[in-house]
């Protein structure tokens, strides 16, 4: 489920599973962010489960792209969300979008 997808979806909250697949990483990284970044706030039902909000996973898609993708230790994640929330935004919207154009144009080599 892309980004977009979230946005549009009708569902106000998603499970840890759906989480962890939609970013390809173990339910254990999810917990783990959780605990390390305050801004990760799940709701959690009577059974104790995490219900995750459009805004969480817009938060965990910021770490993911500080983290994982630009190599950022957790510190200095944390840290750029806290200095300059406003820029890394931008930024990981303009590599989102970069990937589906790639993957858009990569499509169409292969049509060729």
């Amino acid at each position: 489920m892309k980004l977009d997808d979230i946005q549009n979806s009708k569902k106000l909250y998603f499970s840890i599973g759906e989480v962890a697949d939609m970013f390809d990483v173990k339910t254990s990284l999810i917990r783990f962010w959780e605990k390390e970044f305050d801004i990760i706030k799940p709701k959690k039902n009577s059974k104790g489960n995490r219900l995750f909000t459009k805004a969480d996973i817009e938060n965990f898609h910021l770490i993911f792209h500080l983290v994982k993708e630009r190599g950022f230790t957790l510190e200095g994640a944390k840290n750029k969300l806290k200095t300059n929330r406003d820029e890394t935004v931008k930024n990981a919207e303009i590599a989102l979008k970069l990937k589906e154009i790639r993957s858009f144009l990569v499509e169409i080599k292969e049509a060729l």
